[in-house]
């Protein structure tokens, strides 16, 4: 996993590091917009609650929590990081063809082998070079 460090040119890049692994376009079909047009106002547009609004347009990510994929092994393909929750999501492709979004587990990578179910191990399998 390369990490790439800036060059300090500002203070705000001072100590500042990317993963390169970490991909930043989400997938179309997995993502739909959310409802932000209040920002803090009422139905006549004024500004009710201080101190609200702004922020950066975010995309919902669709993320399976109940991998209900069971016994069909996927593929980790990108890590994405999700702006929605303080947290990475990987895109898995699994056998059958379909694409989801789930967590990120801590220590796999790109093209690590997942699978879901009752009867399966809890473990991390390394891909095959």
């Amino acid at each position: 996993m390369a990490i790439h460090l800036y060059k300090t040119s500002t203070p705000s890049t001072r100590n500042r590091t990317v993963d390169s692994q970490v991909k930043s376009n989400p997938r179309n079909n997995l993502i739909y917009g959310q409802h932000h047009c209040g920002k803090g106002r009422n139905a006549r547009g004024i500004i009710t609650s201080r101190h609200r609004g702004g922020g950066h347009k975010r995309l919902y990510r669709k993320i399976d929590f109940r991998r209900n994929e069971k016994d069909i092994y996927g593929r980790i393909v990108t890590i994405e990081y999700d702006p929605n929750r303080n947290a990475y999501i990987c895109l898995i492709h699994y056998g059958d063809g379909e694409k989801r979004y789930i967590l990120h587990p801590r220590g796999a990578i790109i093209g690590d082998t997942i699978v879901s179910g009752t009867e399966v191990p809890i473990k991390m399998e390394m891909p095959y070079l």
